[in-house]
């Protein structure tokens, strides 16, 4: 497989075994069958005048807008002037974050209308983003908008169809896309670490209220703080519920489940390391087993995909598990399973571990031959070289890791937004990837609601 040219830059810092070391320290060197490398990322300058600016506003001031706006404003050149949500707690909260000169409002028409903003952050409940995405842009605005990028199918195709009509940006926010440790993770597959790809196993599980989206609701929360009727949108009509308002995503009205939440990002990392359109089928199950709070979608939720073989990838198979009631203190993981290795990908980092695949007949299975037989046996295994390996590369554990001052994978992705918005380069996550991970991930609702599997077309983006 060809190997890609990229702009980032993996800087090895420490070689095992190598006689002539560089002038930077070594990481570590743990074993004879371990070693740790330093990743770096040379970030091109964003060059910009006094008018050259770049003005964004914010829509939807609550956990994840805040979070994103966090990161927006670390990249040179950039101000935020304006910030809308319907809760004014939340309008407070952005001006002590970010000064009392900025506008606020309840209505993002007003904030689509102002002629000094250039970009927008859509930072909503699930089933704003289309709407929402698509005003802005036809309000001629660069569009950031948070995973997943659409509530529905069909919707994608909508935004993917005014994005070519306007021309403008649109950045899908899976916030990993641009990180350092996926795109490590892409070169080591594309030169053939783990071999060819057999599965990919991620889990996420969670040990606490906040994790399982018990958000807290503010005691100053009521009719008159709160725009609850604009809230619903297109949602069927609800009377006045706090619940709903601050923990959205427990709700299929609003949401999409712990598959828009945490699925889409696996499914984006997935697609973009191994150049992947997404899989072709799903079977989910799972259950509401604890958090009997009023929410409508499961808190355990296990979903198996089917990927066909393309030029790119073998077929494969790929299990996600999310559990909400965790035994212990939680965690999560992203293991690709190869061939001839297996690869842990995080956004600071990428742990390899290769090895011999044993196929020479141990003792277990040699039991029952005379000693004769057992010494022809290994003879004829020897001879047909039964443990060669495709990959060169070689076996034992290494693990990339990002330095202490790298910027993170979500700054990565505002970077790669607003270089794209000065032509300096491309979205990394356009309309067309977004809807594919967000689908992907929509399958797993479509299956598990409707207790069937489900067949989908990762080419067109649409269910068979």
């Amino acid at each position: 497989m060809k190997k890609k040219v990229s702009r980032r830059s993996f800087l090895r810092k420490a070689t095992l075994g190598s006689a002539a070391l560089t002038t930077a320290p070594i990481i570590i060197s743990a074993s004879p069958y371990e070693q740790k490398i330093l990743l770096d990322r040379t970030y091109e300058p964003l060059a910009f005048s006094a008018n050259d600016q770049i003005q964004i506003g914010l829509i939807g001031s609550g956990i994840q807008g805040i979070y994103d706006t966090t990161a927006a404003l670390k990249v040179n050149g950039v101000k935020l002037v304006a910030v809308c949500d319907l809760y004014d707690g939340r309008l407070d909260r952005a001006k002590e974050l970010w000064g009392n000169d900025l506008f606020t409002t309840r209505d993002y028409r007003a904030l689509l209308a102002r002629k000094d903003i250039d970009a927008v952050i859509v930072a909503t409940p699930d089933h704003w983003h289309q709407k929402i995405t698509i005003d802005a842009m036809k309000a001629g605005k660069a569009v950031y908008c948070e995973k997943p990028m659409v509530k529905n199918f069909v919707e994608g195709h909508d935004i993917i169809k005014t994005q070519k009509e306007t021309g403008n940006i649109c950045q899908v926010g899976s916030q990993g896309m641009a990180s350092l440790g996926n795109e490590k993770a892409k070169q080591l597959y594309e030169e053939g670490a783990i071999g060819e790809i057999v599965m990919l196993d991620m889990y996420n599980d969670r040990y606490s209220a906040e994790g399982a989206w018990q958000y807290p609701i503010p005691p100053d929360a009521n009719p008159n703080t709160i725009d609850f009727d604009t809230f619903l949108g297109s949602a069927p009509k609800q009377p006045y519920e706090l619940k709903r308002f601050f923990r959205w995503r427990n709700y299929q009205d609003y949401g999409t489940g712990v598959a828009g939440d945490l699925f889409v990002h696996a499914f984006s990392t997935l697609n973009h390391v191994i150049s992947s359109q997404g899989p072709n089928r799903a079977l989910a199950t799972g259950g509401l087993r604890y958090w009997n709070d009023g929410r409508d979608v499961p808190d355990v939720t296990i979903t198996l995909y089917d990927y066909p073989k393309t030029d790119t990838h073998a077929a494969f198979n790929a299990a996600f598990r999310i559990n909400f009631i965790a035994g212990s203190g939680g965690g999560g993981g992203f293991r690709l399973i190869g061939t001839e290795g297996e690869m842990e990908i995080g956004q600071n980092s990428v742990t390899l571990k290769r090895s011999k695949l044993g196929m020479v007949p141990g003792g277990y299975s040699m039991i029952a031959y005379t000693e004769a037989t057992q010494q022809k046996i290994k003879e004829d295994y020897a001879a047909k070289n039964l443990e060669s390996r495709a990959s060169s590369l070689e076996t034992g554990t290494t693990i990339w890791e990002a330095p202490g001052n790298y910027k993170g994978g979500h700054y990565d992705h505002f970077h790669n937004f607003f270089q794209a918005i000065r032509a300096k380069g491309n979205i990394i996550q356009d309309g067309t990837f977004g809807l594919r991970a967000a689908g992907a991930a929509l399958l797993a609702n479509e299956s598990y609601f409707n207790k069937r599997p489900v067949n989908w077309d990762p080419k067109e983006m649409k269910i068979i």
